[in-house]
């Protein structure tokens, strides 16, 4: 059974209904595998645990950068 996992952050359900749905599908047409045999799974990460270039994410996103 292929899985797919994807991370990102805090997403609607209707976002995660249409990736899901896309990502089947591509990876269906690609693998020639059916859709019914993929698993995938959406990991959402909040901004206040994720550090880049020394900082919260959460505090570069305000800053604009």
């Amino acid at each position: 059974m292929p899985f797919i996992s994807i991370e990102a952050g805090k997403m609607s359900k209707e976002q995660k209904e249409q990736l899901i749905s896309k990502f089947t599908k591509i990876a269906s047409d690609v693998l020639k595998i059916p859709e019914s045999a993929f698993m995938i799974m959406i990991k959402e990460n909040d901004p206040d645990n994720i550090g880049t270039g020394g900082k919260l994410l959460s505090s570069v996103m305000k800053e604009g950068k």
